[in-house]
């Protein structure tokens, strides 16, 4: 046991080093694929009320929707997140993240419409202090905690620390809505812009809460019997509800951008509501979730199949040109004085000794129709002058560079195998009658075979991951999924598709891998000895 213990300790780092650079990291990104957790978290309201509605009606949903909307947007655009939720719904739908990001600016005016009627009906409305005295009280610790949480959630920032606010329970009672937005309000300005909360006037959403307070009959009666702080204000709000708007939020949000009258719209907000999705998936394989199902994309919108059947077939291309570039290389090497083999083996090294991207870079000179190549044949008279190949910005120039660069990967594990072969095996077959084709294939190649799948799964996997080259000598027709990985990753920074795109490129690799071991055996591979 002690041994063991022992033993377990002196590997312990490198454990520990796997597990935090390459098991950590993998963990995540296959999170990260079925992640979602934006939507709930920024419209928490929303989903809860949204969950009720039923799409295939074809109808927007209740104004309740609407309502929760506004209270959940108004707090998204203080923090500056609607916009990103705006993002990730525009990964499923086009057109998302302009209507979020449009409205976002136009919230302050629809609290507006409800903020100078009030005002007008009571001046008390204006002023901070009266709208902290008429909010504050005692007994509401637990609703303003859970509103903290949301916060916290929504906005990926630490919102703990004293607001200096309580809600009263007696007001959330009587105005839930106007609670909510008061107490996001109080929690943003006091610990995110590190105000007074009671030297602060309230957001427009808060008039716009009150407003859909003083909707309920139950809540206009209740505040004609409330003799708390605030009550003359909100008694006469309530005595004068004919002049504050006549219309709902669906239809405040409908007159800022007719998008939000669409069943579609909500069809998709409610589809990625849950905090795990299997969309990420589906996009990486030309599907899409509807609320009838799971479907195929259009035509035109098909192209990670596409590029998942390429990336496969040019990795084998190169892996084969490698092995028929390289065999010989390897033999020759083998074969010849050591004295000599070491100075051409410096050859074969030299490639790790230049970057990769002036490697590449050279290949595009080499490549294009004014280049090297194509000025030799043509003055060789091979080409036309007028019909000079077109080797590069397609799948032919990839696979030209990509078989260089990973040339070396495939010359040193088949010379390290080729040079533990005795040399005397083919001679005894030579002996017994043997020709020297026969000799090789029966005898020296079948001995090969190791190197040859090291090498083979060495280039394969390297060339199925790269993208840098494909990137710039591979054109449209020669680029690689993982160059869509890295414009996901990069550019458009949906990184829950790059993970599912990267997380299917791995379970791909993992299945060649059973099938190489099941059919060649992995005990085959050897690097030499």
């Amino acid at each position: 046991m002690r041994q063991k213990m022992r033993a377990l300790m002196l590997v312990a780092p490198l454990l520990i080093f796997v597990v935090v650079t390459f098991i950590v990291p993998i963990l995540s990104m296959l999170f990260r694929s079925v992640e979602n957790d934006i939507v709930p978290n920024t419209i928490p309201g929303t989903v809860i009320a949204l969950s009720q509605w039923d799409g295939s009606s074809g109808e927007p949903p209740h104004e309740n929707v609407y309502r929760n909307l506004y209270i959940d947007l108004f707090k998204a655009e203080e923090a500056k997140q609607h916009t990103r939720l705006g993002s990730r719904l525009n990964y499923e739908q086009s057109g998302l993240s302009s209507l979020f990001r449009t409205t976002g600016r136009s919230l302050d005016d629809i609290g507006e419409l409800w903020q100078d009627p009030l005002e007008d009906i009571d001046p008390n409305f204006e002023e901070g202090s009266f709208w902290f005295e008429m909010m504050s009280g005692t007994g509401g610790e637990d609703f303003l905690e859970t509103r903290r949480e949301l916060m916290a959630l929504m906005s990926d920032e630490d919102m703990s620390g004293d607001v200096g606010f309580v809600p009263s329970e007696e007001i959330i009672q009587l105005l839930p809505w106007t609670a909510r937005a008061y107490t996001d309000f109080a929690l943003w300005a006091a610990i995110r812009d590190g105000d007074t909360v009671a030297e602060e006037d309230p957001w427009e959403s808060v008039y716009g809460a009150l407003g859909m307070d003083l909707t309920n009959p139950d809540t206009v009666s209740a505040i004609n019997s409330y003799n708390g702080a605030g009550a003359s204000a909100l008694q006469a709000a309530a005595a004068n509800i004919d002049q504050l708007p006549q219309f709902g939020f669906r239809e405040a949000f409908t007159e800022e951008d007719k998008d939000w009258g669409s069943a579609d719209i909500w069809a998709t907000i409610k589809l990625y509501s849950p905090s795990m999705t299997p969309g990420y998936f589906l996009n990486s394989v030309d599907m899409t979730l509807t609320p009838d199902g799971i479907v195929m994309k259009p035509e035109n919108q098909q192209i990670y199949t596409t590029l998942f059947t390429r990336t496969l077939i040019m990795a084998l291309i190169i892996t084969a040109s490698c092995i028929v570039l390289g065999y010989p290389v390897a033999w020759l090497l083998a074969n010849l004085p050591m004295r000599t083999a070491s100075i051409l083996m410096i050859l074969v090294l030299l490639p790790f000794w230049t970057s990769l991207l002036v490697r590449t870079s050279a290949w595009k000179v080499l490549l294009q129709q004014q280049g090297v190549i194509n000025e030799i044949l043509v003055w060789l008279g091979f080409v036309n002058d007028a019909d000079r190949l077109v080797l590069m910005n397609n799948a032919t120039g990839t696979v030209i560079a990509m078989t260089h660069i990973l040339l070396p990967f495939m010359i040193l594990p088949l010379y390290s195998v080729m040079k533990t072969i005795p040399p005397s095996y083919q001679r005894a077959a030579k002996s017994l009658g043997a020709t020297n084709w026969t000799a090789f294939w029966r005898v020296y190649f079948p001995q090969s075979v190791p190197g040859i799948g090291a090498g083979s799964i060495l280039v394969f996997i390297l060339a199925i991951g790269y993208y840098i080259t494909p990137e710039i000598v591979g054109g449209t027709d020669g680029v690689f999924i993982s160059n869509r990985i890295a414009y996901h990753i990069s550019s458009s920074l949906n990184w829950g598709l790059a993970a599912a795109l990267g997380s299917i490129l791995l379970v791909v690799v993992l299945g060649l891998y059973w099938c190489y071991d099941k059919i060649v055996g992995i005990d085959n591979v050897k690097l030499g000895g």
